[in-house]
């Protein structure tokens, strides 16, 4: 039998209920606020300490401080510190170099060299470069900058000659067949390749295309590399990403979506867990393919590798990648510095992220060691056994 209460009591109990419920608001509010007091009292103590020290080396230091590379050097620390092993934090003159990177610009004459035989050779002349315009050539070989030669000032000073900015001019001596031809180039704004591509001489329904990094002209060099090389009447591919860093999200994005079917191309998770989905359209491109990756192949080359397999549109063949499944963000700071933070990662569009795992390969695959001492731009088709595999493989498939 149930006992009747009265109003009184009614009230009562409502209102214990109601500074019971105060109270666990107030004790959660409370946690949460103390939370954040704690880790603003340690940011608080950190610069306190950072600035006891500086005080100190102001009044006692016999030499003399440079405010701004102070700066550089606590910030570079700081970042350091957090153990994000992707961070950086970049000067005003390396934030402006990096966002030129990241559109595809760069100053200079135009020309991707290797060092051979204590010269500089051109592997190759960019597009509507200086170098183009002055007549070098892929084969050329630089053996003197300003007068001086290759061979004695060492590749990293004599390339330092070469490079400068847009309008000055470089002055340099190449030999070609035999013959020493002398250059004054006015250096310029070119756009950097990060597409290279070419039709396997053994066998031209074979496209081969070089992917050198993700920045935002790969998708235009790419998407014409690939129309290009159909059209000549190539019906296979092979896409190499070996040492291929990664680079802009946006750019691999639009890669993959001329690449895949309709469905995801990343699954990005920020911090909190919260999934961001990027999709491709129905439209791609229906043909046999390989992907070549090594221990070199990081970030954006391997999302994809992976996202090709993922979709089986693709096989693996080389050797397990480097492992990077975060994302940075590019933070333009007050004094156009940069800094850098991981602060997202991205999944495949089905399998899971592969941070400290890399991508594997369906074809485990060493490069021949003849070549080690060979630079990659060297070694020919024939000579490389990874890409070798990727024909095999390609014409299991069938043409």
């Amino acid at each position: 039998m149930s006992k009747k209460i009265t109003i009184g009591m009614a009230i009562v109990l409502m209102l214990l209920a109601i500074l019971l419920t105060f109270q666990l608001t107030y004790v959660a509010l409370n946690n949460k606020y103390q939370a954040e007091l704690d880790e603003i009292t340690r940011g608080q103590d950190i610069f306190s300490k950072l600035a006891a020290v500086d005080q100190l080396y102001r009044s006692l230091y016999i030499g003399e401080i440079d405010d701004d590379e102070l700066m550089d050097a606590i910030l570079r620390g700081y970042v350091y510190g957090t153990g994000d092993k992707y961070a950086y934090y970049l000067n005003q003159e390396q934030f402006a170099e990096m966002m030129a990177d990241n559109r595809g610009e760069m100053q200079g004459i135009g020309v991707y060299v290797i060092y051979q035989n204590d010269a500089i050779e051109i592997i190759n002349v960019m597009p509507e470069s200086p170098a183009l315009e002055a007549g070098l050539e892929p084969g050329d070989m630089i053996v003197y900058v300003g007068g001086e030669s290759v061979a004695e000032l060492g590749y990293n000073t004599a390339l330092s000659r070469l490079q400068g900015e847009a309008g000055t001019n470089a002055s340099f001596t190449v030999a070609r067949n035999g013959e020493l031809i002398d250059y004054t180039i006015t250096r310029g704004y070119v756009n950097e390749i990060s597409v290279m591509s070419h039709v396997y001489e053994a066998d031209p329904t074979i496209g081969i295309i070089k992917i050198l990094s993700f920045d935002l002209g790969t998708p235009g060099q790419f998407k014409e590399a690939c129309q290009t090389l159909m059209e000549g009447g190539v019906t296979r591919f092979v896409f190499d990403v070996r040492y291929n860093p990664g680079g802009d999200l946006t750019a691999i994005v639009e890669v993959l979506d001329y690449l895949l079917p309709e469905g995801p191309i990343v699954r990005i998770v920020d911090a909190a867990g919260k999934e961001e989905v990027y999709s491709s359209d129905a439209n791609a491109i229906d043909l046999p393919m390989c992907v070549l990756i090594n221990e070199n192949t990081a970030s954006a080359a391997e999302l994809f590798s992976s996202a090709l397999q993922d979709y089986d549109k693709a096989e693996l063949v080389g050797k397990t990648t480097y492992g990077k499944g975060t994302v940075q963000t590019i933070l333009r700071l007050a004094d156009n510095t940069g800094l850098g933070i991981s602060y997202r990662m991205y999944n495949p569009p089905f399998s899971d992220n592969y941070e400290g795992i890399g991508v594997h390969p369906d074809y485990d695959v060493d490069m021949d060691k003849s070549l080690a001492n060979k630079n990659i731009y060297k070694i020919t088709d024939e000579e490389d056994t990874q890409l070798q595999k990727a024909i095999a493989v390609l014409n299991e498939i069938g043409k």
